[in-house]
Formats: structure tokens, sequence, C-alpha cells
């Protein structure tokens, strides 16, 4: 019963896969030397069991990780192995760019399995979720979909290991412990480790998933505690973790690509005499690029693979390429502005609605109306998109920086015309995600240009430019807010129209209108307490790849909504914490699918309702923790939001400073996150530190334009994220837990972001009485 474990030490152990995958400060010879103990099996088949006391229409459609493809497994023969020396491997199945995802599932496993932790490493999966199940790592899902399957897996194993030195002693299993990596027999005073008995264990019937114990929570000794440190930390941060970019295979040679400027343009003819000549360069391939929507294959134009990456840059540089711009080609962001625009002052398509908004407007005492812009934005990770790949004897191996394996594994499959236990793709670290990764046209583009070269292995590489220029961006968006109000500066009616190209353009040819899951990040889910709603979304056209961006479609409905909140308390004459608080109406449980939300992120509705009062917690949390309601001297402002993203609950307080130049400074930033049960605290605290950051830029100075068709923006000079200088000197951030560990999980990865962009622009009118109402705020102020 070892196979699966030892094929995952051989694969790791092996010369060319070891650097990416093996993630330890282990010997790699150590975990094949060991091995040959335990690897443990729990049947898929009890899964069924947590179908009981469902409803035909539960049961009929599946939620959280049941309703993704490939849904989940539980398996320790698949996910943990020990060896005689008593290490135990677990397999992390996800992909780490920077969440922590890695040192979470292993502690996790540990922590039921009762493991020293010490003795604990990892290795990394291949893409392939018939046997791991679903890999795709966005949507902050990964400990919300799997917490509970690996603490079984743990518990499982620990289960096994106490029957079977139950067994060698000749004792009751009730008579045996286990505790940190040690089996005791308290009456005998007898002694085991784990790797004294796995062999055996691995040879006992796999317990029934139900006679399985999990912990008591007061039990645990990593989850919850916030102890726990990066597993891979050492490695990372002395230079020897293995991100895309550094592996290397033997004869491995090198590519760029040239690629249409214009999203749907296409070669019309190139001369590469010059580009031959460049030192180095080894052959020119055109890429044929698919057509719109193009989903996640490669743009097309011309690959030059070379001995060095200078080389191919170089002779990149020395082509003579005549491009059609295709169908984008007049696309120019100021001039579609003002088509959003338009249409939002037009009737839309109406995605919820109740009461009857515009009787309650012809009798409000007063109307408010505002409209906000959010540009295109792009993920631009630290490290760009790259890829090794080797096409060789009908077969292709892929190593890369993803956050979609299996998609990549699907790409390749489609693109090379192969078949499916022909392609393997192996992921590395990633140096930051965003959604950006998740779409595998770069590792294509590795494969098309080993195929040129007979199977050499390629590394493909996109530089800061490529990947500012190229990417799926993050969609363009117009909010309009109309707002009737009472005698007591109350909403009696209540408007919004969004307007943005979807995401969904990328997979389907012109659609016009937001998909549902989109509608669903803020819109269509906004849980105010108020009787006379219309919601509505115009028609937006698509003139460049739409994708993923942290939050997604969370960024223009928050920025909109909590803007608004803050101008009708101005008019109100209110304070906007406070006003925000009675907007949101007392706590109450509020089923998505009775407010026009019918994809809740995929989970349950019944089991995630919108909790109002968990809203209110956490705007309660960052008003105390920032001391909302202090004096502040001249030129500063505190501003305030909150919103409810992937299940979770978020706020943020921000306090900034407005210069006599218009330069803002935040200086402080509270930010408070419920996102029920926490796992690992420390990762927690870092992510919502660095959604602050990453809010920060987008608030103030990040954004892509297009001219012709072309992005005007090309590195960091141009496309701003927040720099070391411009981040707060305090970033506080409140923990705010609720439920217990046996109940729903909510995301983290993501929620942290949508309400720092709409609290920094409340605070500049908290600070100079200037309304906000466009992104990046930059340069508005200096006028």
């Amino acid at each position: 019963m070892i196979h699966e474990a030892k094929m995952m030490a051989e694969h790791a152990a092996s010369k060319d896969a070891a650097g990416p995958v093996t993630i330890d400060n282990f010997s790699r010879r150590g975990i094949l030397g060991g091995m040959g103990a335990l690897v443990l099996a729990l049947s898929l088949s009890d899964k069924a069991k947590a179908d009981e006391g469902q409803t035909e229409e539960q049961k009929a459609k599946k939620f959280g990780a049941d309703g993704m493809p490939n849904g989940w497994r539980d398996d320790p023969k698949i996910f943990v192995a020990i060896a005689k020396d008593g290490t135990v491997t677990v397999t992390n199945h996800r992909s780490e760019m920077g969440t922590g995802v890695r040192t979470s599932i292993a502690f996790t496993v540990a922590d039921e399995l009762e493991a020293d932790w010490s003795k604990v490493k990892v290795v990394q999966a291949w893409g392939d979720e018939k046997r791991f199940g679903n890999q795709d790592t966005d949507g902050s899902r990964s400990l919300r979909h799997f917490f509970q399957h690996f603490r079984h897996v743990g518990a499982a194993a620990k289960l096994m290991l106490i029957q079977a030195a139950a067994k060698q002693w000749g004792v009751p299993e009730n008579e045996v412990t286990a505790e940190n990596h040690v089996l005791t027999h308290a009456k005998s005073g007898r002694k085991l480790g784990y790797g004294d008995v796995a062999e055996a264990a691995a040879a006992l019937p796999v317990p029934a998933r139900e006679s399985v114990s999990l912990k008591k929570p007061e039990a645990f000794r990593y989850i919850g505690k916030g102890k726990v440190g990066i597993i891979d930390n050492f490695d990372i941060t002395t230079g020897k973790a293995q991100y895309a970019l550094d592996v290397k295979l033997d004869g491995m040679l090198y590519a760029v690509v040239a690629r249409p400027a214009v999203y749907g343009g296409k070669v019309v003819s190139f001369d590469d005499s010059a580009a031959k000549k460049v030192p180095g360069v080894v052959k020119i391939v055109k890429i044929d690029g698919g057509e719109i929507p193009s989903e996640f294959m490669p743009l097309g134009g011309i690959a030059v693979i070379a001995k060095n990456t200078w080389a191919a840059m170089k002779g990149r540089e020395a082509l003579k390429i005549t491009w059609d711009d295709g169908p984008n080609a007049g696309y120019d962001t100021d001039a579609f502005r003002k088509e959003l625009e338009a249409a939002a002052r037009k009737p839309g398509k109406v995605v919820r609605v109740s009461g009857d908004v515009d009787a309650a407007m012809k009798t409000a005492k007063t109307k408010i109306e505002a409209e906000y812009f959010v540009p295109h934005l792009v993920q631009a990770p630290m490290e760009n998109p790259a890829a090794v790949a080797r096409v060789k004897d009908g077969a292709c191996e892929a190593w890369a920086c993803t956050q979609g394996p299996q998609a990549a594994h699907d790409r390749l499959m489609k693109r090379l015309n192969l078949p499916a236990d022909k392609v393997r793709v192996n992921v590395t670290l990633l140096g930051g995600g965003f959604g950006r990764k998740s779409k595998p046209d770069y590792v294509v583009e590795a494969a098309l240009c080993s195929q040129a070269v007979d199977g050499a292995p390629v590394k493909l590489v996109w530089t800061r430019e490529d990947d500012i220029q190229h990417s799926y961006f993050h969609t363009i968006s117009v909010e309009r807010l109309e707002a009737g109000l009472d005698d007591k500066g109350m909403p009696v009616a209540w408007l919004h129209r969004s307007v943005a190209p979807t995401i969904g353009s990328i997979f389907a040819p012109d659609p016009k209108h937001e998909l549902p899951f989109e509608l669903g990040m803020g819109l269509v889910n906004n849980p105010f307490d108020l009787k006379n709603v219309r919601l509505e979304n115009p028609e937006a056209a698509a003139h460049t790849r739409i994708g993923w961006f942290r939050s997604v479609s969370n960024i223009p409905h928050a920025f909109a909504i909590q803007s608004f909140v803050a101008e009708l308390a101005h008019a109100a004459g209110r304070d906007p914490k406070d006003y925000l608080l009675d907007l949101i109406g007392p706590a109450r449980k509020i089923d998505p699918t009775e407010i026009g939300d019918v994809w809740n992120y995929g989970e349950d509705p019944k089991r995630y309702p919108v909790d109002t009062g968990r809203l209110r917690g956490v705007i309660e949390a960052v008003a105390k923790g920032a001391g909302w309601g202090r004096k502040l001297e001249k030129g500063r402002g505190l501003g305030i939001a909150g919103h409810y993203s992937f299940v979770t609950y978020t706020a943020v307080a921000a306090e900034v400073e407005v210069d006599a130049k218009g330069q803002v400074k935040v200086h402080a930033v509270d930010i408070a996150v419920d996102c029920g049960p926490q796992v690992n605290p420390e990762r927690i605290r870092s992510q919502m530190e660095g959604a602050v950051v990453m809010g920060m830029g987008l608030a103030l100075t990040s954004k892509i334009t297009f001219k012709n068709g072309r992005t005007e923006q090309s590195n960091y000079d141009t496309y701003e994220i927040t720099r070391i200088d411009a981040a707060p000197k305090i970033v506080r951030v409140h923990l705010v837990p609720t439920g217990s560990y046996d109940g729903p999980l909510g995301g983290v990865g993501e929620p942290g972001v949508p309400p720092v962009a709409p609290a920094i622009a409340n605070a500049v009118f908290a600070a100079t009485g200037r309304r906000v109402r466009e992104l990046p705020i930059r340069d508005q102020l200096s006028s």
C-alpha cells in the first residue's frame, strides 16, 4: 500500500524535479531511505454519508468542495506517508503563492495525527485532480473546502497507528494513546514511535469514516494557535526555494515571444533575418493564437528560442513584424468610459428588485446620485509568468508557477493533441498570483517552443513589460447609484447600475452582461435594510482579455457602495460609521437566494447566510481600533468601509493626511476580519496586511489605460504599486473569530482588499471636503 507515496517521493527525488516540488529541510535521500512504512487510505464511499439529512434539492445541487470540478479527496493513501524513521510526509495539492497553504494543510493533518511538527515535511502534488481532488487555487477556497477533510486524514492515520500498536502489545486499543509522535500503553509503560508500527498499520483495514473521532479544539496543538511558522520559510528567505524561474534542466533552451500589441491581432508577415544573426539564437517559431474568445490559449506571435534569455530578448528586438491589429485596434479607455457612463444613465437588465423604487423616489424628500469609476488593473505579481516544458517521445512534462495545474494539463492536452496520461504539470512556488496564474497560456507557449526544437526543454519567460501589457486585466467599470432620502436622511429608494465587461468574454463570443458570480460580488447581495431596491446591469462589451484579479468584482462594487454611503451620511449630517450601521440594520441572517444571489461563492446558502451581525461586528472593531470620533489635526481624516466577500466579513478604517500639494499619505489602517474559525491566525494577519498594501495601490496609484488598442503602461514606473515608503507605518489587524471548528470557514486571501479603497477615499473627504469618485486618486487633489 505504499506505491503512491513512494511515487511522490521518487518524483521529489528525481534529478529534474527535486528542486521545484520538495519543501523541506531534510535530506531528500532520507525520504526514500525511510520509506516502506505507512500510507493509509480512507474510502471515498463514505462520502455519501455526508449527504444524510439533506433535502432532495440540496442533494441535487452540490456546494463547496462537492460542487467544484473533481471534488475532494481525504485519502491518506494519497496525502500521508510515514517512513520507518518516523518522518511524516504530507502531500499538498494546492498552489503556494504566499498564503501559507502548504503549512496550514500540513499542520492540520499533523494536529489530528498527533505528529511532532519537527518531523513533518511537505511535498507538492502535480496537476492531477482525479487523484488529488480540485486543485484550482483561487476564490479563497483552500482551507474553506479542505480543512475538515484533512482533519479526517490525520485522525484516521492516528487511529490506525493506535490499532497497530494495540495489536502488537495484545491490549485493547482504548488503552493506547498517541501524543507527539509516540504511542503509549500507560498500564505497562510501553512506548513505540510512529515509524515502529507504520508498516503494520498499513496492513489494517481502513476505519469507517464515522468511527474516526476528531479532536476537541481545546486539544489542538497547531490549529488556531498562530505559532507555527511557514514550513518553507528558511528556504524562501535564504534563496533555496524553487520558483518557476529557478527550474533548470539539462540541455535547456530559453524563449520569449513577440505578441500582438492588440487583443485579437495576428501576424501578417515577419522578417527574422536580423534576429537569426544574434549570437545564441537557436530557432524562431511562429505561434498561432486562438480566435476570440481566446480562453486560456496563447495570444500568438513569434517566439525566439535561444541559449539564454538575454539572447532571446535581443533576438526578439531584431524581429520585423507586420501585424493586423484586428477588431480591437480602436480600443480607447477614455472613449470607452464615456460609453459606460452613457449606459449607466439608462435602464439596464434588472438583476434584483424589491418594492417600487420609482414611486419611492418621487416621494423622497431629497435625491442623491453619484457615479464611480474604476479603471482596468493588472495583477503584476513580483514573479512574472514562467514555465519550463519538455515535449518528447509523445509526452509533455511542464514545470510552472500555476494556480491551476489541471487547467494547464488540459490545455496542453488540447494544443499538443496528447492523451491525459502523457501530460504532467509540476507546480513550483508562485511569487504571487492574484488570479493571473490561473490562466496557463504561458505554459502552452513553453510547450510549443519545446516541440519546435525537437523536444529540448525550454524555459519560456515573460518580461515585466510582457506581463503588464498582455495580461488578463481586471475589468473597467462605471457604477451609478441613486438614492431617495426621507426627512431623517435615510434611503427610501435605492438604485444601483453596474456596467462592466465580463470575464465571460474570454469564454463566449460577445457577452454583454456580468455573470452571476460577478453580480454576487457585492452587488445583488448588498445586505442593507432597504424596502425599495432595484439593481441593474446595462450592457458592456469587452475589448481586451478580462480575467480574475484579487477579489474581482468586489473592488468596484465595494468602492462605489461604501463611498456612496459616506456621501449619504454627509448629506444627512450624520456620522459615517453610525449611518453605515443603521443602513445595515439589526443583526439578522439573510438567505442569499432571497436577495438575488444564486451563487453565494459556491456555498450552501443555508450553511452560509449573509450575517449582518458579523458585518456590524467588524465595522465596530475597526472603529474602536482606530479611535473613531477622536479629533484630528488639520489635513487629516478618518474613513471607514465594510464589505462581505468570499463568505467572510471585513472592514477597514484608514487615517490619511492630504498635504498642501494634494498628495495623500496613509498613516494608519485598522482592518478587521471575521472569517469564522481561524485555522492559521498568523497567516490571516499577513494576508490582511498584504491586502491593505495592495488595496492602497488600487486606491492611490494603479491604473491601466488603452490607446489604439494598446496598453499604455509597461513597467512599475508607469503602473505604480504601493512602494515601501508609501506603506502605512501602522497596520492593526483585528481578528474577530466566530463559530466552532466544526462549522463553516470563510475565505482569507481575497476579502481584505475591497474595503481598503473606499475607506481611504472617505478619509480623504474627511480631511479635505473633496469627494473622490474615481480611482486611482493619484493627482486628483493637486488642482
